[in-house]
């Protein structure tokens, strides 16, 4: 008889730690089958923060986000196709592609949306007695002289000018552009002809113009670009590059003057306050409707602005097609808001910079048009996206703007930068920034700790199992010693 309750007790137990096994599993990321896979193709200038995003969302929510960093041209391409669910490029469709080519027209309809903030970078390789300069700094003619092949050596006067006390070396300046369609080259060549139209005379290209060069390296893509320039035989070089991938090269970029006259680095801080001056066309009727407007960017008066900030879009169906679906458009709807909210914390840290506010606010009007997308409007309070609004501090607070109007020199620089950003001297150690604990700057894709099952949490899970069995299985022994003979 005294079986019985004994018995009772272990199916009880049994069933106790069956349910706590269960539960503690569940706590395993689950999210997956509430999402459909999507896939996008486009732009290498945002490619290192979409992949590190894309990772982040696979582990957090177990969404499949595939993506391609095949150039904004060829990301654009692959929209009017309907080869996949979204496009990332620097600029909009191109009814007058300078190639030559066929217009670009989507036969569905769709929307612009800004996801990736940055700056546009002079990254360069540049010794002095064999020491790297990595305080070398420039007015917006002297870079715009140098891309039309004006000035081709690194001790013009004009250079000289920009450093004053800076020896500077009697040695062939070797531009390294990009030679696949590049949203890199197109917002790089728009600032160009905006702010110097009398000395580049060419209009916004995705194609570099290298025949306004007498010696230049072409490259593909960005990687290509600053891989050049970071080997030793990129002596003398210098090219455009998204401030991320000279970040991760551990190389130098050229601190460019402003419009307040400080010559100043992209950091996360500086092109965030430039941004906040940053127009949208809401004019529907326009061909150019919801693409962005610069020009108060590239002029901005703040003492930290840097000049040449921009971001990339999203393009997003607005209609099914394709191999697109209301499924995918909820998944997608879900990612871009993680992209403008929680995705931006990490845009300093990557060598990009969160988007302000209004671009935040534009971005969701935009998902809400996707179909599918279950995402309501803009809340500021919910949408933790550590952007600034117009007028407030950005999100990586600066101290002197990172700028600095003191003549550059070699070996470390110490000018200030902005308060969080990690800066690093031209070979690649870190010397400041909210992650000065020593290292340095690898040539390899910056990554973020993302908030994943791992083995810490797999500890975790085991120790709360073992803990379970401690107490459920005496009662389970004491069965078993009772149903020996003789008891």
């Amino acid at each position: 008889m005294t079986l019985r309750p004994r018995r009772r007790a272990v199916r009880g137990a049994l069933v106790a730690l069956l349910v706590g096994v269960l539960g503690l599993g569940a706590a395993v990321p689950a999210q997956a089958a509430s999402y459909v896979a999507i896939s996008g193709s486009g732009s290498t200038w945002s490619q290192n923060a979409l992949d590190q995003w894309r990772r982040n969302v696979a582990s957090n929510y177990g969404m499949t986000v595939n993506f391609s960093g095949t150039g904004s041209s060829a990301g654009r391409s692959d929209f009017i196709k309907g080869s996949v669910d979204f496009a990332v490029s620097e600029i909009p469709f191109q009814a007058h592609p300078e190639d030559g080519s066929a217009p670009e027209v989507s036969p569905r309809s769709y929307a612009y949306l800004p996801v990736v903030a940055g700056g546009t970078s002079l990254m360069y390789n540049l010794k002095i007695g064999g020491k790297k300069v990595d305080t070398l700094q420039m007015s917006g003619e002297v870079v715009t002289r140098i891309f039309a092949g004006q000035i081709t050596r690194w001790n013009d006067a004009a250079i000289a000018a920009d450093n004053p006390g800076l020896a500077l070396p009697d040695k062939e300046i070797m531009p390294v552009v990009r030679s696949d369609g590049s949203g890199s080259t197109a917002q790089f060549t728009k600032w160009m002809a905006t702010q110097y139209p009398s000395i580049w005379t060419t209009p916004m290209t995705s194609q570099f113009p290298t025949s306004k060069l007498a010696t230049y390296k072409a490259q593909s893509g960005s990687l290509g670009v600053s891989g050049y320039v970071s080997q030793n035989y990129g002596e003398g070089s210098i090219t455009y590059v998204e401030y991320s991938y000279a970040m991760k090269s551990g190389f130098p970029v050229v601190k460019v003057k402003n419009a307040a006259g400080n010559y100043v680095e992209p950091t996360a801080a500086n092109v965030e306050i430039a941004l906040r001056l940053a127009k949208i066309n809401e004019d529907q009727s326009s061909p150019d409707y919801l693409t962005q407007i610069l020009t108060d960017v590239y002029n901005n008066p703040d003492p930290s602005a840097y000049p040449m900030s921009s971001y990339s879009y999203m393009i997003v169906p607005t209609q099914t097609g394709g191999v697109f679906n209301e499924s995918k458009g909820y998944t997608l709807g879900e990612f871009v808001k993680y992209i403008v909210c929680e995705g931006q914390k990490q845009a300093g840290a990557l060598g990009y910079s969160p988007l302000p506010n209004n671009l935040v606010a534009a971005a969701f009007a935009q998902i809400k048009r996707i179909p599918g997308s279950a995402v309501g409007d803009y809340n500021a309070a919910s949408c933790s996206n550590a952007g600034a609004a117009a007028s407030g501090t950005p999100a990586a607070e600066t101290g002197s703007g990172g700028t600095t109007t003191a003549a550059a020199g070699t070996g470390t620089d110490t000018a200030a930068a902005a308060g969080g950003d990690a800066v690093y001297d031209a070979n690649g150690n870190l010397i400041s920034g909210s992650s000065a604990s020593g290292g340095a700057a690898v040539s390899a894709p910056f990554t973020l700790a993302a908030d994943s099952w791992n083995a810490p949490k797999t500890g975790m899970l085991v120790a709360a199992l073992l803990l379970l069995a401690a107490i459920l299985v005496p009662p389970l022994l004491l069965l078993v010693r009772g149903r020996r003979p003789g008891r």
